[in-house]
């Protein structure tokens, strides 16, 4: 056998380190060694090496789990940060191609506050939203969080902002139903007069809906374009929730709040 040189051992152990990082459960030896494609002796071998470095560690079942390494990135780290820095390529590429204002949201608390965003390449554009609390129940993003169960569905008034917000439960109830049915939420002119929205969720690796993408700007520009625009949302916002590890055959089905 010809002896692996030491870009081939690195190649492998990331390999193997993948695997567990992104499996859901702990991984045993053999589905390591037989997934890696690498002989039994070399699997042990690196596996050994990854457990002395503490990036990954043995169960008292023998199985393999992310170590405490990433333990202690996750505690000094805000994964806000970390979910900004994945989700950029995808709102630079929406940016791009729309033109319009691109926002990624987080819930905080029971408000909707954007973390990221891309600006509008018209002169006429959306306010700048960012680490503004926007009230979810007049927002296409905070709609995104209460349909999905990520927001508990408010139970005081619900705040007039402008004459087409919703300040019927009720009719907030049948807009979040359409919005599970379509995959993505709408508003026209329910937060500002004159500005509408389309935003769509993104999932982490479980199902659960954590964040959401935003397509804002003026009415008479959106709403000509929805069709357009939430087909390339909705698109996106996908291929950035399996960058997440949100695989939709092996996740929970989440429904309407």
């Amino acid at each position: 056998m010809t002896p692996q040189t030491g870009t081939q051992a690195i190649d492998r152990a990331a390999r193997l380190l993948t695997l567990v990082v992104q499996s859901e459960e702990p991984r045993s030896f053999t589905s390591l060694a037989e997934d890696s494609d690498l002989a039994k002796s070399t699997t042990s071998r690196l596996l050994q090496a990854l457990e002395r470095h503490h990036l990954v560690r043995r169960d008292r079942d023998g199985a393999y789990r992310p170590g405490p390494l990433f333990t202690g990135y996750a505690a000094r780290h805000d994964p806000v940060d970390d979910l900004v820095q994945v989700a950029e390529p995808t709102l630079q590429r929406m940016g791009d191609a729309v033109g319009e204002t691109v926002n990624l949201s987080v819930p905080r608390g029971e408000t909707v506050v954007q973390v990221a965003q891309v600006d509008s390449t018209y002169r006429l554009s959306a306010t700048n939203w960012l680490d503004v609390d926007t009230p979810p129940h007049c927002s296409a993003l905070g709609k995104v969080f209460y349909a999905y169960g990520t927001l508990p569905l408010p139970t005081g008034r619900l705040e007039r902002r402008t004459g087409r917000t919703l300040t019927s439960r009720t009719a907030l109830e049948r807009d979040l139903a359409q919005v599970v049915r379509r995959g993505f939420a709408v508003t026209h002119e329910e937060l500002e007069p004159g500005l509408s929205a389309i935003a769509a969720p993104v999932r982490h690796r479980d199902g659960a809906v954590i964040a959401a993408v935003s397509v804002s700007g003026p009415t008479t520009r959106i709403e000509e374009r929805i069709d357009e625009l939430s087909r390339l949302l909705v698109a996106e916002t996908k291929r950035l929730s399996a960058a997440l590890g949100y695989r939709p055959g092996k996740a929970r089905k989440d429904g309407a709040a």
